[in-house]
């Protein structure tokens, strides 16, 4: 029953999904953008301590809730600690009526043909498994395409659509996120291919089930209605990509039917200094500005 009340939220909620899935490489600099040096921690089991408790201050705070914040997508340790005494993807769903998702990929391989791929998943059953067991509705995974070679581009969607067709046959609904560097001079001619091999990978979903895309703000409006309107997507959300949160919220407000999945651009202002008021109004805010943009 719940899993159906997600997928409704998920299709039709009306805010934005909060991207908390910094992983071992960019959580420094998150915990940096927040105020705490690397001067702080002596080890990866204190830092990802210190980076818990910025994450459980966001999801605790009276400001997220599931009325503006449709679902958070979690890094696989977040998914794994709790959150005031319950499992953060209960707490999420149970408390918040947040939808819980988790980021399943493993970082970046070296770039071949203008793209990354990602790096090989072994432990990815085993990973589903625990996430189903936890109540967790959908994974998120990354690439990025940064020239538009469309080999590079067709070995980034092959590899996000069979991944993507694994994730779908554990009871999961996956997040597909292509990314494209939004500093790319040939940034507008990448998604020209990538819609189009996108649209070609949906052919690959099993009737009757769906995926969801998370993808770079593109440069044209409405570019992506094809993939919005389409009976196999779920959801198209966007990245910030790099963008000033007001930049992608004006970008975002442009493009109809696409909602924000921004990680940087909703913890922007965020600082562990603040106190409990302050952090409170500048959370708000964010989320307020996103969610704006996001229901246009």
């Amino acid at each position: 029953m719940a899993n159906e009340q997600m997928r409704a939220q998920m299709s039709s909620g009306r805010g934005f999904i909060a991207a908390l899935d910094q992983s071992g490489g960019s959580t420094p600099k998150a915990l940096r953008l927040y105020g705490i040096e690397e001067s702080a921690w002596s080890s990866d089991e204190e830092m990802f301590d210190l980076v818990h408790a910025m994450r459980s201050r966001i999801i605790t705070n009276p400001a997220f809730v599931g009325d503006k914040v449709v679902a958070a997508i979690l890094f696989e340790q977040t998914m794994d600690r709790d959150i005031e005494g319950m499992p953060t993807p209960s707490y999420l769903w149970d408390v918040k009526r947040v939808v819980p998702i988790v980021k399943v990929d493993k970082g970046l391989a070296d770039e071949v043909d203008g793209a990354q791929v990602m790096k090989p998943m072994p432990g990815l059953d085993e990973l589903l498994a625990r996430a189903v067991s936890k109540g967790v509705f959908g994974t998120k995974m990354r690439s990025v395409i940064k020239d538009a070679n469309p080999s590079g581009i067709a070995s980034v969607v092959d590899q996000q659509f069979e991944v993507g067709l694994q994730i779908l046959s554990s009871g999961l609904v996956p997040i597909l996120e292509p990314e494209v560097d939004i500093h790319s001079p040939t940034k507008a001619a990448i998604e020209d291919i990538l819609r189009e091999r996108l649209i070609a990978g949906l052919d690959s979903v099993p009737d009757g089930q769906q995926v969801m895309f998370k993808l770079t703000l593109p440069s044209h409006n409405d570019f992506y209605a094809p993939l919005i309107d389409h009976p196999k997507v779920l959801r198209v959300v966007a990245l910030s990509g790099g963008y000033s949160r007001d930049e992608a919220c004006d970008i975002l407000a442009a493009n109809h039917g696409m909602i924000a999945s921004f990680s940087r651009a909703l913890s922007e202002g965020l600082s562990a200094a603040q106190s409990d008021e302050e952090f409170t109004a500048t959370l708000s805010a964010a989320i307020d500005e996103i969610y704006a943009a996001s229901i246009t």
